[in-house]
């Protein structure tokens, strides 16, 4: 899961807040464990640079799961990167701190 970061569109913060709650109720009761990772974390693992733009975090998440498009919409892609993130990175959650801001 993404850490939230809202440095923009705070407006949409309440509503991500209850989805990211319900999800992780949701883990929870189906002995889930749940882990997060920041967007700066996500880009790092992903593309090697923390500070890499959205398109080439996209085009990755492409190139890497042989997609003929980048997935839309972005949140499609956002969840499939940290996907691929935790993938990566599931056996060193050491290597990835949990809260990134960026």
């Amino acid at each position: 899961m993404e850490a939230l970061y809202f440095a923009k569109n705070v407006t949409s913060a309440l509503s991500v807040s209850e989805a990211k709650g319900v999800l992780r109720l949701t883990c929870r009761l189906a002995g889930l464990a749940v882990v997060e990772y920041g967007p700066g974390a996500i880009k790092q693992s992903l593309v090697g640079q923390g500070r890499a733009d959205k398109t080439q975090v996209q085009e990755f998440v492409r190139m890497f799961l042989r997609l003929p498009e980048v997935p839309r919409p972005d949140h499609a892609a956002d969840a499939l990167a940290a996907a691929v993130c935790h993938a990566h990175n599931r056996w060193f959650p050491e290597r990835i701190p949990a809260t990134d801001p960026g």
